[in-house]
């Protein structure tokens, strides 16, 4: 430790030194100590997004399906308790009166079983005989697992006995050929595999309870063709995919298993999509070794437009190639929404609300056509934009190197052209959610089946999902969908192929014309079948009458 100088003895000259040294003392630790706070602050906010990613929710809000959970345990608890209370209080209070049922009627389409309950004796106790006068009638639901059938086609032979000719019907194509499943045993395999995400060995011990017990190794060579069966029209639907103006893009990780090992590496999936504001309604799932930019290129081709997706640097390759670049305004908001669950900072509160008000000028102008969208963008949404791109320069001037304050800035601010473009474009949307919302179902698909087996399996896993999504995009069973595409696809010509696309499916109808048509063995409507049995039904009494 240095000696203090006496002060009293030093020169003028000697003052002004050690003031000047003792200056830059103070000077270069006020700047170390500035770093510092700025390093603490930044592993401070790390260490909570982490934990926060951890042990708490990671979205942003409560997703409307956990809701859903947490209000069947309420209501399940609330009747427990209503039940109990009536038990408690049977014998001592008046039975409340009775109330009119609110709940919906039963589906008429639902066949009905009925079970009759007489009186043993319709005597009167006075001896004369009781008249039915009418009757109460209550409905219950009840479900019977599934069980199996069996579709017996019978090919009759006919014979000339004159010149020995021999005719015969011809089988009725099938997706596989010489294979003992249906389009709908089949459809239910896939939908089963890759919209419910039961892995086949619990299809399996399903199928084993309902009476039949299918190898798994069936069941994945049904899987394998019917993969390769669909892909034609998964190409067909990426055609029409690249001729849109503006798409969404995004990846996610999926562990493949590594050929030839018992281990496992990272693969991708990559996910491409129209916007909220297309005529089309689809998604294209491609299926990679990696997250490599060039896997990005490869699908895009030689498409031109403009791409919504995050920073990711993958696909800065395809901007300098025609690819216009669309920011995600989500991705922003949520650089300050982290910041401000982790140090609840006034800046980040200000930024959000910022942001809010942009969003609530999308979803004012959701349902409007492009350019009037584009009308109220340029009137309300501008001025904003304008006025927070100010506030976030003049922020970052305040804010220290290294912050996490700054990082949730310098996000914004050196991304701001590609993030404030939608502005220009009412066909053009604020954010990426929609690609992000169709990335879901894999996340929850690969915490049921762990790892893609192989690239094939994967490819195939994203080209049976892209239809199965694409369906309920437009609001179709994804079941019905797929029994009656498997069962018109052996038939269908390749130059009518887009008819059986998600977006251009309509689901067959038999007609009624005469009594054989009613053993057609293509799927129809529960309906068109109840009419086509009453129509028979009908005939066949007319006809007894008659004769």
């Amino acid at each position: 430790m240095s000696q203090r100088p006496d002060l009293d003895h030093l020169s003028p000259d000697q003052l002004r030194a050690l003031a000047a040294a003792l200056f830059d003392r103070v000077e270069h630790k006020d700047r170390t100590l500035v770093h510092r706070d700025a390093v603490i602050e930044k592993l401070t906010h790390e260490v909570a997004i982490l934990k926060r990613h951890q042990y708490a929710q990671r979205s942003e809000q409560r997703d409307a399906a956990q809701g859903s959970l947490l209000d069947e345990l309420v209501d399940g608890d609330l009747a427990a308790i209503e039940a109990e209370l009536a038990q408690l209080t049977a014998d001592d209070a008046p039975a409340p009166p009775k109330k009119q049922p609110r709940r919906a009627p039963l589906p008429p389409e639902l066949p009905r079983t009925l079970i009759h309950h007489e009186p043993e004796n319709t005597q009167c106790r006075c001896g004369c005989q009781l008249k039915r006068v009418g009757e109460d009638i209550s409905e219950k639901l009840d479900y019977v697992p599934g069980e199996f059938t069996v579709e017996r086609h019978i090919r009759g032979k006919w014979a000339c006995k004159q010149c020995d000719t021999l005719i015969q019907a011809p089988a009725p194509a099938q997706v596989i050929d010489k294979g003992i499943p249906t389009a709908g045993l089949l459809a239910q395999v896939l939908v089963a595999k890759y919209s419910d995400h039961l892995p086949l060995y619990r299809q399996e011990r399903i199928f084993g309870r309902a009476g039949l017990t299918i190898p798994r190794s069936t069941l994945a060579a049904w899987v394998g063709n019917g993969g390769v069966q669909l892909q034609p029209l998964v190409d067909a639907l990426r055609d029409i995919l690249l001729q849109r103006n503006v798409l969404h893009a995004d990846e996610t990780p999926v562990s493949m298993l590594a050929p030839g090992k018992k281990k496992t590496h990272r693969a991708y999936v990559w996910a491409y999509c129209t916007t909220p504001f297309s005529d089309l309604n689809a998604v294209i799932y491609a299926f990679a070794p990696s997250r490599a930019g060039a896997h990005a290129r490869t699908f895009l081709g030689d498409w031109q437009g403009k791409l919504v997706c995050d920073d990711y640097s993958g696909y800065k390759a395809g901007f300098g190639n025609g690819i216009t670049e669309i920011g995600c305004m989500a991705h922003a908001r949520r650089k300050f929404y982290d910041l401000h669950q982790t140090h609840k900072s006034t800046l980040a509160a200000q930024a959000l609300e910022y942001i809010g008000q942009l969003y609530q000028i999308e979803r004012e102008a959701k349902d409007l056509p492009p350019d009037k969208r584009q009308s109220i963008r340029d009137k309300k949404a501008r001025p904003i934009a304008d006025a927070l791109h100010q506030w976030m320069l003049a922020q970052r001037q305040k804010v220290p190197d290294g912050s996490g304050t700054a990082r949730a800035l310098d996000y914004s601010l050196k991304r701001w052209k590609a993030l404030t473009r939608y502005l220009d474009d009412g066909a053009v949307p604020i954010d990426n959610n929609r690609v992000e919302n169709q990335i879901r179902p894999w996340a929850l698909g690969r915490s049921n089946w762990l790892f893609a087996g192989s690239l094939r399996s994967g490819q195939r896993a994203a080209a049976v999902m892209t239809l199965i999504q694409s369906a309920k995009l437009n609001g179709h069973d994804p079941y019905a969908y797929l029994k009656d595409v498997l069962t018109r696809l052996p038939t269908q010509k390749n130059n009518a192929i887009d008819e059986l696309l998600p977006h251009n499916w309509k689901p067959t109808v038999i007609s009624c014309r005469a009594p054989d048509d009613r053993l057609s063995h293509r799927s129809y409507p529960l309906l068109a079948a109840r009419d086509l049995i009453a129509q028979f039904i009908q005939e066949q009494r007319d006809g007894y009458q008659t004769a």
